[in-house]
């Protein structure tokens, strides 16, 4: 069997057309970048609307988190009862379907969460839940 002496040459790779995409994109975000300077600087009076809602979906649900010693968290703030039913009547008008979930400590009295309830169904939320965890059997 005869041994192979021909060395085959290395394969090249033709970078020409990923440069010429390159300075496509280059010149397109160029121009796009003009267009929008240009739409600032017209001066136009935009109009005013009575009502308006977001434009993104509402979160999965709002969290409030209650400490045994009372301590009501939201949003990494702490709040009174009267400043967390000011705060769920705010984000319930821009997202009529939110949801609020309660975590209450589990070492704390229960009066506690129910209070927070009591706010949240206040602020005019029917959509509530308390988080638990499930308690691992013994056998």
């Amino acid at each position: 069997m005869p041994i192979k002496i021909h060395h085959d040459p290395e394969p090249t790779l033709n970078l020409t057309p990923m440069i010429d995409i390159v300075f496509l994109l280059i010149i397109f975000f160029m121009v796009g970048t003009k267009f929008a300077e240009m739409e600032r600087q017209i001066k136009l009076e935009i109009p005013a609307v009575k009502q308006f809602a977001a434009m993104t979906p509402a979160p999965a649900k709002r969290i409030v988190n209650v400490y045994r010693d009372n301590t009501i968290m939201m949003d990494q703030r702490t709040l009174t009862i009267d400043e967390l039913i000011r705060e769920l009547k705010r984000a319930r008008q821009e997202y009529s379907e939110l949801a609020v979930l309660i975590r209450g400590d589990a070492e704390g009295p229960f009066h506690n969460v129910v209070n927070v309830l009591a706010a949240c169904r206040d602020a005019g939320f029917d959509k509530m839940g308390i988080a638990v965890r499930a308690r691992k059997q013994r056998r």
